[in-house]
């Protein structure tokens, strides 16, 4: 996969590695080393693929290392859920961190000491000014930015960061600021923030703390004490890289990490906001982080996707600089051609009726040997019961046919899957005039639906055997947001969903295998798309996720 992902010649950043490695570059002699740092404030999203591919496979593509950090550096909403959902994610996805996993909430007497140390040097003060002042006092592209407290005395910032970090303020009153350059084209230099006053309890260090580092001050400090050669992150952290390089440049350690940005993946129907994901979650929109129709990671495994199917994705959609959409048929398109080539085809009915074959004998029945994957060289076969009284699909029967329809009609003759050839006779009807059994007569000449005489028959049918059918919920997903845009400016999201994502099935028919499948596993059920059992399922009661469609044909 990294390989793949960074072949030469279509990755900029392969390409300034390999620059940096040459004798008298930057890191030559080193061995590359990244770091994956999410926030543990919710869980892991199709978008975090891309760095995680990026940061993990550039490691392996050089013989190097990468680093699995938690960015807790903001106790608001982080939480060990979150940790192992992480962790589990990442591994689900083949990489590993070996020893090398760590919280940034580790340097936290670190990240203090080196502010302390910036202030000393009078690159550092204490602003008593409100965040609605800080703002009102940021200036413009044509005026500089204003803070009365900006040469406040070095011994008075020391005094009241000290007092700060002792609990002495209320959440707002204080922050410590850089003292950089107020009238700064990037505003971002305009004398941030590096931290601030949150009285809240962290997930690691409880009450500990009251005063926190602001990411863009803790992100190049994380990096350096880790020896981090290539901090790799996406494109809105391109106009804070010259705030990272000023942290760098100004504390006290020797170490030299270098900031390169990409551009983040966008998918079109999706949106990949941690907030706004959860607020799907926590307001109900969705049945959890992992329901199958959320683009985390947890509800994609869940949904049936696999590693190979994810990753073959983010290398279809390379590396650049620039900022696309993807559409998401490309991500169902990885899915189907990685389940067409590795899932077990299996005999499912999801909307049943009735199928009699008069002419079989009452109370017997035959075994079928039907093909695991024909895609798959040696996958095998596996045994279907059948017997006079089946199960097909409602659609599969007309009793007036529209032309080009060559399934069950009066007269016509069908393909059963693997089995017979049989011609259909008619139907019975309810009182409300509802088909519900169809009539046929199988011909014994034709077993394994094969046509001695060289007859044709156009339709084939797939089925399953009454006797030894077992009942399960199939749940139909299609995109979660109607709309191809959810996330653009303006919009309300919760608008934007697809009041028609979820289709629930009950009654479901099932060839009796199925009833042995375990959570995950996945399956074609014949003519119908690929499914996967869910992680509630039991054999008691089976549930089974539609993970896509045969074809490029979800309702949008």
């Amino acid at each position: 996969m990294a390989e793949e992902l960074t072949a030469k010649g279509g990755n900029f950043i392969r390409d300034i590695i390999d620059e940096e490695l040459q004798e008298g570059g930057r890191c030559y002699g080193k061995k590359v080393h990244t770091r994956f740092p999410p926030e543990p404030n919710g869980y892991l999203h199709i978008g975090h693929v891309k760095a995680l591919c990026i940061d993990f496979g550039m490691a392996e593509t050089y013989g190097g290392i990468c680093n699995l950090r938690m960015d807790d550096t903001n106790p608001a909403k982080e939480d060990e859920e979150y940790v192992e959902a992480i962790k589990e994610d990442i591994h689900w996805l083949g990489f590993d961190w070996d020893d090398r996993f760590y919280y940034a909430s580790d340097y936290f007497e670190k990240m203090y000491e080196f502010a302390v140390g910036l202030i000393k040097k009078g690159l550092a003060y204490v602003c008593e000014l409100s965040p609605d002042e800080v703002r009102d006092n940021r200036g413009d592209l044509t005026h500089p930015a204003t803070s009365p407290y900006r040469d406040r005395p070095i011994e008075e910032s020391l005094d009241l960061f000290a007092r700060m970090r002792a609990g002495e303020f209320e959440d707002g009153k204080m922050t410590l600021r850089a003292r950089i350059d107020l009238a700064s084209g990037n505003f971002n230099m305009r004398d941030p923030v590096i931290y601030r006053i949150h009285h809240a309890e962290h997930h690691r260090q409880g009450n500990k703390w009251c005063i926190y580092p602001m990411y863009d001050f803790a992100h190049p400090i994380e990096d350096m004490l880790e020896d981090i050669t290539h901090s790799l992150c996406s494109l809105e952290f391109e106009d804070h890289r010259p705030l990272y390089n000023w942290v760098r440049e100004n504390i006290d350690y020797d170490t030299n990490p270098r900031q390169i940005e990409f551009a983040r993946l966008g998918i079109n129907h999706t949106v990949l906001s941690k907030r706004k994901l959860r607020q799907l979650v926590e307001e109900g929109y969705v049945a959890g982080w992992d329901d199958p129709r959320m683009p985390t990671l947890s509800g994609l495994r869940r949904r049936g996707y696999t590693p190979s199917s994810v990753k073959n994705f983010i290398e279809r959609i390379g590396v650049a600089k620039v900022p696309n959409t993807v559409e998401i048929a490309l991500l169902e398109h990885c899915l189907r051609e990685d389940l067409n080539e590795n899932a077990t085809r299996a005999l499912a009915v999801l909307h049943p009726v009735k199928l009699t074959v008069t002419n079989y004998p009452e109370g017997e029945g035959e075994v079928f040997e039907v093909e695991n994957n024909p895609t798959k060289e040696n996958s095998g076969t596996h045994k279907v019961s059948f017997s006079k009284h089946l199960f097909i699909e409602q659609d599969d029967f007309m009793e007036e046919p529209v032309k080009g329809y060559f399934r069950f009609f009066p007269g016509n003759e069908v393909r059963l899957k693997s089995a017979y050839v049989v011609k259909c006779t008619g139907c019975v009807k309810d009182e409300a005039g509802n088909v519900v059994e169809v009539l046929c007569e199988y011909d014994p000449e034709t077993r394994g639906g094969n046509t001695p005489d060289g007859r044709k028959v156009k339709g084939t049918v797939h089925w399953v055997d009454a006797a030894t059918a077992v009942d399960a919920e199939v749940r139909l997903y299609s995109l979660l947001f109607s709309d191809p845009d959810p996330d653009a400016s303006g919009k309300d999201f919760i608008a934007c969903l697809n009041p028609d994502s979820l289709e629930t099935l009950k009654g479901c028919k099932l060839e009796a295998a199925l009833a042995d499948a375990k959570a995950g596993d996945g399956y074609q059920f014949m003519r119908l798309g690929y499914f996967c059992a869910d992680k509630d399922s039991t054999p008691e009661k089976l549930i089974f996720n539609r993970s896509v469609s045969l074809k490029d044909s979800f309702k949008k």
